[in-house]
């Protein structure tokens, strides 16, 4: 989450008011499960736990309107549901050669 010029105002006036609003929600299916202030490109990171996409979507929404944040999310997933094998063409190259390659890959 990113504060817009309003948000940083509301955050001004009530520093908690983004932790508020996260764990307000008027979704039941939706938890928030972290609430991080961070340095970098965004003011804050939510982790929440959603059935599906269009949920944490409006969850997304809900929340940008409360506190006046612009936000990006990224859906992620457990790493050990990657339990399955990659396989590689034969010979064990990590990459394919620029010969494998058609015309205009990359």
């Amino acid at each position: 989450m990113t504060l817009t010029q309003e948000g940083r105002h509301l955050v001004n006036e009530d520093p908690e008011i983004v932790l508020h609003a996260a764990h307000s929600s008027d979704l039941p299916d939706v938890h928030c499960m972290g609430l991080y202030a961070v340095l970098g490109d965004h003011d804050f990171i939510t982790i929440l736990e959603a059935p599906d996409n269009e949920a944490a979507a409006r969850f997304s929404l809900e929340l940008g309107v409360k506190v006046g944040v612009e936000i990006q999310t990224v859906p992620a997933i457990p790493v050990s549901r990657l339990d399955h094998k990659i396989e590689w063409p034969p010979g064990g190259q990590d990459t394919p050669n620029s010969s494998d390659l058609e015309e205009g890959e990359v």
